[in-house]
């Protein structure tokens, strides 16, 4: 980071006297002042100029979003500093910042003009389902790291706000169309086409009333998830048998392989560890993208400043997307009902979500299943045991004998795209239960109420005219509703009741400016109720010094809760042979008090079969020997999650406004971090026969419980951002961003995986009028390897390095643009987390067209 300061000023005073000489020119260029007039309103909930932001606050504007080489301003997002992004399919991208990644992030929120746009059932956000189209986005911005004092809810890492054009402001009819062509020199596919269509339409019927409308359509063939990296590889390497040899593979995306789908097998005095063969994601999945989007929207002024609004959307998917296993999404729904009541110290907001899965599938089991359709497991080993001892009769040798082994047993397997195949999976995807089908059949609902007001901006405006402080008061009550399918979720209370999970908060805030408005100090402390919990203090202090029109120094201190979602609190899958159960306990009682870690029973059954495989001592003698690994769970109940997040920064910007800094500095404690524990509880009660339980598969049952981790989590990071406008509009761009783990060697290694990149950094350079209307822009990233860890994949992530690039023209009389570009322009093809797809290069063209009106409502072509 030193470095890249000393460039920056090596740069700036190369150009400081053409800047001063062309000082006249430059006033006419419209990319010279950054900034520094834009408005904010999600770091504080109230608007207020960027450069003043207590906290950190990335904006992503209008006129950024034209100038992105990315196909839309979702995509741009990534470009922003400290930003990741993570890619579970074309159609599904998650954004993180600050640490502590998933590719199902319920730890970020993500706010469509002030309403969550959440699915219920995970708490987290299904990528850009409900949010608004690259025609109606007026601007983005996010809070990278805690936001909980002021928002509650699940804003441990950070916050986007997504905020949408005001049909008062920006009417007529827009409508665009994107082509594009992804899996160019695709060795398992060819190229496929994909298309994207978008319509707005705004108007006004009088000069109170306003309508608005929505709508896009994506189609398109998914990235490929085909990583063969094994899983398991130690299986067998008692026994010499490694790599393509090791006949108990579990290979990242080949499903129907995993431990549920395993034996021990004693053949010829040995001990074999043997997975059932499986499938490739894109065998067992649709790869055809098809999500629709839209919604409606009717504003009132009752009075100037007073406005009354309706809003509904609603989106349907077929994508893929990870959690804990890989989902296809067929038929899903969301949509979203939101009322809205606005003036200039008031704001009161409701809204109600929806979500039903459709056809959706988990992989996964489909893979298992199918395999399990035509031949059971114990039919299957069988076999499998049979036709080995057969082929060692003969001669062959063991690798030999285990090939014609899988082979034998596999006859009959159903081959993908067959009859048979197919009218498997379309039996498995309406099987409610992941042990014998494969279906994601979950309904709920979400509602929210929340309401915020500034007494001291209308009502006590004397009171902030004589001690100069200003107060703003905001509450919330959320409920989910979950209809219990009985493989998903269970209500552990009423039998057959629809599953309800509430909480409510409020928050105060009061702020204060000193010597002449150069320092501005605020605090707000927040409190927030479960129902399972006891109410959660979030306090929030904040102090921004500005020496100068163009210089401002930030520091802020705050904490944190986050109360378990839906799912972590009351999940109750069946997943290929493991339970995943919720860690409240009213769900896993019980559990906690009689299980045993899986680690340590791995590790008892592994070294039963070396003793047995190179000692030659007998599988009693080998339990008897190893019996001491065995650990007993020591983890218990869910509690909520906390974090204790300083940071200091600064924004401020030089040589008359062309040079705009940003950087900052942030370091976090988080406790009782909420991760899962896999552990298993034997069928037998005899404490003599424990171990002889732990050592077979058939005698215990196999759970994944929600729990606390007992470390205490430290994490730091800083980011740097610059932009330099040099005149004639060009526009160079830059940022970097650290991110870290501290004190890694206190952990119980129960701790969240930290699943993100030390280094990520963004370069661009762009011009909206290179030549007359013609404009363009380049952008490079890069993002340095790191370690991915989860329950379903744990592996190394590549390095990441890119370079997206467009072209555009503006034709204004006609209100007629176009763009063509590129993002991966080298297709060189990266993953963003193990266990996710292939990213290679996409190319895409794009054109809107722009119909405005006259006064008199007549439309024309402007």
């Amino acid at each position: 980071m030193r470095y890249i300061f000393v460039l920056l000023l090596l740069m700036t005073h190369l150009t400081e006297a053409k800047a001063l000489s062309d000082s006249t020119r430059f006033q006419r260029d419209s990319l010279r002042k950054i900034q520094l007039n834009e408005v904010v309103v999600t770091a504080s909930r109230v608007p207020e100029s960027i450069l003043k932001s207590p906290v950190s606050i990335e904006l992503l504007d209008a006129r950024q979003i034209r100038l992105s080489a990315q196909p839309s301003y979702f995509d741009a997002i990534e470009n922003l500093k400290g930003v990741q992004l993570l890619t579970s399919s074309l159609g599904f991208k998650v954004y993180n910042t600050r640490g502590f990644a998933n590719p199902t992030n319920v730890r970020f929120v993500q706010l469509v003009d002030g309403m969550d746009n959440q699915a219920p059932h995970i708490g987290a956000p299904i990528a850009n389902a409900l949010a608004p189209s690259d025609l109606d986005i007026q601007q983005v911005e996010i809070v990278p790291g805690a936001a909980s004092a002021l928002y509650g809810m699940n804003a441990l890492n950070g916050l986007a706000q997504l905020i949408t054009k005001d049909p008062f402001t920006s009417q007529g009819l827009s409508v665009s169309h994107k082509t594009g062509v992804n899996h160019v020199n695709d060795p398992l596919v060819s190229a496929k086409l994909y298309n994207e269509t978008s319509l707005r339409y705004a108007r006004t019927l009088g000069s109170r009333l306003a309508v608005k409308l929505n709508l896009t359509y994506q189609s398109g063939y998914d990235w490929i998830a085909r990583d063969l990296d094994d899983l398991n590889p130690g299986a067998n390497a008692s026994l010499g048998l490694v790599g393509a040899e090791n006949p108990g593979q579990d290979r990242i995306n080949v499903y129907g392989d995993e431990s549920a789908n395993r034996r021990t097998l004693t053949l010829e005095g040995k001990k074999y560890v043997v997975s059932r063969t499986g499938y490739f994601e894109n065998e067992t999945a649709d790869l055809r993208l098809h999500n629709l989007r839209g919604d409606v929207a009717v504003f009132w002024r009752i009075h100037p400043g007073l406005t009354v609004s309706y809003q509904y959307k609603a989106a349907t998917l077929a994508t893929v997307y990870q959690r804990t296993n890989r989902f296809r999404l067929d038929d899903y729904r969301l949509d979203q009902h939101g009322l809205t009541l606005e003036s200039p110290s008031v704001h009161l907001r409701v809204y109600r979500t929806h979500e039903t899965t459709g056809d959706s599938y988990n992989i996964r089991s489909m893979a298992e299943n199918i395999d399990r359709s035509f031949k059971s497991d114990n039919q299957w080993f069988t076999d499998f045991s049979s036709q080995f001892l057969a082929a060692t009769k003969t001669g062959q040798s063991t690798a030999q004998a285990l090939q014609i082994a899988r082979s034998t047993a596999d006859q009959g397997r159903p081959q993908p795209g067959s009859a048979v195949f197919n009218a498997q999976v379309d039996k498995l995807r309406h099987i409610n239960n992941w042990d014998v089908g494969a279906a994601l059949q979950v309904q709920s609902w979400l509602y929210h109420a929340e309401g915020q007001a500034e007494p001291t901006k209308v009502l006590w405006s004397g009171f902030r005219e004589k001690t100069g402080v200003n107060l703003l008061a905001g509450f919330d009550y959320r409920q989910y509703v979950v209809f219990p399918d009985g493989n998903y979720f269970i209500n552990p209370e009423e039998s057959g009741q629809n599953l309800v999970y509430y909480k409510t908060g409020g928050f105060l805030q009061a702020s204060r400016s000193f010597f002449q408005e150069r320092l501005k100090l605020t605090g707000s402390v927040r409190v927030d109720k479960n129902r399972y919990f006891d109410a959660r203090l979030n306090p929030r202090v904040s102090a921004v010094f500005s020496p100068g029109e163009r210089h401002h120094f930030r520091a802020s201190y705050q904490t944190g809760y986050r109360f378990p979602s839906l799912f972590e609190a009351f999940s109750n899958v069946n997943s290929g042979g493991v339970k995943r159960v919720g860690g409240l306990k009213i769900m896993s009682q019980g559990i906690f008090e009689r299980s045993y870690f899986r680690t340590s029973i791995d590790a008892f059954q592994t070294a039963i079969n070396t003793d047995v495989n190179t000692n030659g001592l007998t599988t009693a003698q080998a339990i008897q020997k190893n019996k001491g690994l065995i650990r007993a769970n020591t983890y218990t109940y869910l509690k909520p999650e906390q974090v204790n997040s300083m940071e200091v920064g600064y924004k401020g910007s030089f040589f008359e406004n062309c040079l705009s800094v940003d950087v900052d500095f942030y370091y976090n404690v988080y406790r009782n971090f909420i991760a899962q524990v896999e552990a298993n509880v034997p069928k037998s009660s005899n404490p003599d026969s424990l171990a002889y339980a732990l050592s077979d598969r058939t005698k215990q049952d196999r759970y994944r419980l929600w729990t606390n981790s007992k470390t205490k989590v430290f994490n730091y990071g800083s980011s740097l951002g610059v932009r330099y406008a040099m005149g004639r509009n060009w526009v160079l761009s830059g940022n970097a961003s650290l991110a870290q783990l501290d004190r890694t060697d206190r952990g119980d290694g129960l701790e969240e995986a930290f699943n993100t990149p030390k280094w990520i950094t963004n370069m661009g350079i762009a011009n909206p009028t290179l030549w007359k209307n013609l404009g363009f822009s380049v952008h490079s990233k890069y993002q340095s390897s790191f370690l991915w860890q989860s329950s379903l994949a744990t592996g190394r992530v590549p390095a990441i390095h890119t370079v997206d690039a467009q072209l555009s023209y503006e034709l204004p009389k006609t209100g007629l643009s176009l763009k063509i570009g590129g993002t991966n322009l080298l297709n060189r093809p990266y993953t963003t987390f193990a266990a996710g797809p292939s990213v290679g290069g996409l190319y895409y063209a794009t054109v809107v067209v722009r119909v405005f009106e006259k006064e008199k409502g007549i439309l024309n072509v402007k």
